[in-house]
């Protein structure tokens, strides 16, 4: 898979940008502040819906407009697809494929893949809870589209049953029965979010101490993930072997009830709900303890990239070839990392890289350079002579 034509209006500091792309590594490099960032970024929109800089969609639209938009042709083995995402922050977004308008913007998850990595990942290791359930659940849901209605259907759950708890103390019966039903919908979409997030970690389990084992050398301690879950039978923190039996979901859904039911009174007593994968994590492990608070500054990076390549790899596995971006990093690796993420680069399909200074990049990753100055993007070589099929609406039109 690759992106071959992109298209943005009104993005982030982008009035309008119109950029051919080809295949292999491409450079966009320019000063920090110019908008290189940007531009991938707006890759990885189309791909998770989301961003990895900023939790809400207000910041992507270009001070001073209404509406942004995201274009872009994206070649799939034969195909084509035109894929096209207008944000409208405080209202709902609007997607089309080849021109047609998907009934919801999540059916579009799934239909491109990339994997990033950015100096924020350093947060999957250092960083709180959050960061690695948001990492799972993204992973998740590109790897299984049809969960992203689990995920939000849970969320919405949880924000109904939070607000019935936050009541519940000074409740009648009736009320208390509302909590019951509740407790239903709770168990159902948890124990399925449970359960793929547990076969997810197995899976990425083994690529992860495999690409930390490249990163770090053969003399370095060992990479490993577990789950710590507020269901005890979802995991302890111990390290998920390929040999490590799971519990199915309907195990995980007696045992989400059961664990509700025996913290039902502190539920009520504090008005939150405190059992659930919302409060669960992914537990990195380097050797025998948790990476988090024990990793050196540079071991954090190792686990962090070898995570993003565990990622790489395991789509790969499942038989896609996912766009690889790498925001700015190359300039933070020491030359043992940047060797080690240059060989996979070099392998993607695509591989799309930022970065202030071109000598930063590897000079085998410089096969196309795109130049990022004074609100343009102009490629510094071949990058579009190739002969395309032009986009049929030109962002902002609408």
């Amino acid at each position: 898979m690759y992106v071959r034509h992109l298209q943005l209006g009104s993005f982030r500091n982008w009035e309008r940008v119109d950029l051919a792309l080809l295949p292999g590594p491409t450079v966009f490099v320019g000063r920090n502040g110019e908008g290189k960032t940007n531009l991938v970024e707006a890759v990885g929109y189309l791909a998770t819906l989301s961003s990895h800089r900023v939790s809400s969609d207000s910041p992507l639209v270009r001070h001073g407009d209404g509406q942004a938009v995201v274009r872009a042709a994206v070649r799939r083995g034969d195909r084509e697809l035109l894929v096209e995402i207008e944000v409208n922050p405080g209202r709902a977004n609007r997607v089309r494929v080849n021109r047609a308008p998907l009934q919801r913007p999540r059916e579009l998850i799934g239909v491109v893949k990339s994997v990033l990595f950015a100096p924020e990942d350093l947060a999957l290791v250092r960083g709180d809870p959050t960061e690695r359930r948001r990492f799972l659940d993204e992973l998740l849901v590109s790897r299984t589209p049809r969960l992203a209605g689990v995920r939000s259907d849970y969320d919405r759950v949880l924000k109904q049953r939070n607000a019935l708890l936050k009541t519940a103390r000074l409740a009648r019966g009736d009320a208390l029965a509302t909590l019951d039903v509740w407790n239903g919908h709770l168990v159902d979409l948890g124990s399925q979010l449970l359960a793929a997030r547990l076969r997810l970690i197995a899976d990425l389990a083994p690529h992860m101490a495999r690409a930390y084992a490249d990163v770090a050398g053969p003399d370095a301690a060992s990479a490993a993930l577990g789950y710590t879950s507020t269901v005890p039978l979802a995991g302890d923190g111990a390290p998920l072997t390929e040999g490590t039996t799971l519990p199915t979901a309907d195990e995980l859904a007696a045992a989400l009830r059961a664990r509700i039911e025996e913290r039902r009174r502190e539920e009520v007593d504090r008005g939150m709900t405190l059992v659930g994968p919302h409060r669960d994590d992914l537990v990195i492990h380097l050797g025998p303890a948790p990476a988090k608070g024990f990793a050196s500054h540079g071991e954090s990076w190792s686990l962090a990239l070898s995570l993003k390549l565990a990622t790489f790899a395991l789509f790969r596995a499942d038989g896609q070839e996912p766009v690889l971006v790498l925001d700015d990093v190359f300039a933070t690796l020491d030359a043992d990392r940047r060797a080690a993420l240059a060989g996979v680069a070099r392998t993607a399909e695509q591989t799309l890289i930022t970065a202030a200074v071109l000598e930063d990049v590897p000079a085998e990753l410089r096969r196309h350079v795109v130049r990022v100055a004074d609100g343009a993007a102009v490629p510094l070589d071949d990058a579009g002579d190739e002969d395309h099929a032009e986009l049929m609406e030109v962002p902002g039109d609408r």
